[in-house]
């Protein structure tokens, strides 16, 4: 289940640095290139919880989301509070990982979150049917393990996978 979880936030990492454009002046032209219908950007609705209704201790955590914090979707913001709720039992290097991951993130621009996104759902699509069962299987089942199980399952060494030999 440890390799799971390590290959979709592999995944999901590798897509965010896939979509960061090489050449500054590419990060405005794919904006120029989206059709006329979607050229205009609809604000979200205002959604629960709103900045200023999160617990201090979560408005430090989440910092560098506070900017764009309105227009996230209701979910994004659950996953972000769901972060910020477990932030204080994590250990000091991964707390850092996770300021350093939203960091990354919150330097992103929509587009480049979108295409991030797509890169991960391409990678995705890539994985074989069968495989692809076999991980959401696994993903659902790592998921419902209680907050200490997964905390020991990201201590226990990982084990490689068997190699599949030549003929």
């Amino acid at each position: 289940m440890r390799r799971v979880a390590q290959l979709l936030l592999s995944l999901a990492v590798a897509s965010a640095a896939w979509a960061q454009p090489k050449d500054p002046r590419e990060a405005a032209a794919p904006a120029a290139a989206k059709p006329a219908a979607k050229a205009v950007a609809k604000k979200p609705a205002a959604s629960r919880p709103a900045w200023a209704e999160l617990p201090a201790e979560q408005q430090q955590i989440l910092a560098p989301l506070k900017p764009g914090w309105e227009t996230l979707e209701p979910e994004r913001k659950k996953k972000w509070v769901g972060i910020a709720k477990r932030y204080p039992k994590m250990k000091p290097e991964q707390q850092a990982r996770v300021q350093r991951r939203m960091h990354e993130w919150a330097s992103l621009t929509p587009e480049q979150r979108r295409q991030a996104r797509e890169n991960y759902r391409a990678i995705a699509k890539k994985v074989p049917p069968e495989r692809r069962k076999e991980l959401r299987e696994q993903w659902a089942e790592y998921q419902s393990l209680a907050p200490a199980e997964r905390e020991n399952l990201v201590h226990e060494p990982v084990k490689p996978a068997p190699r599949k030999k030549k003929p």
